[in-house]
């Protein structure tokens, strides 16, 4: 993390459902808090056009961008950082935040290994994007992230109320914030 003084507690990523809202879900969130774009379901230019929008209203309110691609798109795009499973994390340089994304404790030994920045470890909760899926629930949340050598970010089924519940320092949502 060698340009970033503080890793954000609040992060939204984006999604193909939270899409309209996400200027003013980015207008909302403290100044310095991050966004992971995602966006997978636009084809590549419209994706790009997207994220340049974004990433000029993120850095007017001082929040960390983060891409979900490679950190050789994420390095050209302008982005801050680069998201994704441990492996999809090189080649990255300390130029750039990675953040991996871990549902297991397996995933987190490779999060562990690739030496990411903070692992997004979910789900937490039960989810809108994933309904029928199991959750972690707190108490394997917390015994999973003992493993992890980073800061652990809580994502899925968490806003501001299942946060408060979880009492963990950092978190992240597409739905709970948008």
């Amino acid at each position: 993390m060698a340009q970033f003084q503080h890793l954000p507690e609040l992060w939204l990523l984006s999604d193909e459902r939270n899409d309209v809202v996400l200027q003013e879900a980015l207008v909302r969130l403290p100044r310095g808090s991050g966004f992971v774009y995602r966006h997978y379901h636009l084809s590549d230019s419209d994706r790009l056009s997207r994220f340049q929008d974004l990433k000029r209203l993120c850095r007017a309110l001082q929040h960390v961008l983060i891409l979900a691609d490679s950190a050789l798109t994420a390095r050209e795009w302008g982005a801050d950082g680069v998201y994704g499973a441990p492996r999809a994390l090189y080649p990255t340089r300390n130029d750039m935040l990675t953040i991996a994304t871990a549902h297991d404790l397996k995933e987190i030994g490779h999060a562990n290994r690739a030496k990411a920045d903070a692992v997004m470890l979910s789900p937490v909760f039960a989810t809108n994007s994933h309904p029928d899926a199991d959750f972690l629930g707190p108490n394997r949340f917390r015994n999973l992230a003992r493993h992890a050598e980073m800061p652990v970010i809580a994502l899925g089924g968490m806003d501001q109320q299942t946060a408060d519940r979880l009492k963990w320092p950092r978190w992240a949502a597409i739905d709970g914030l948008s």
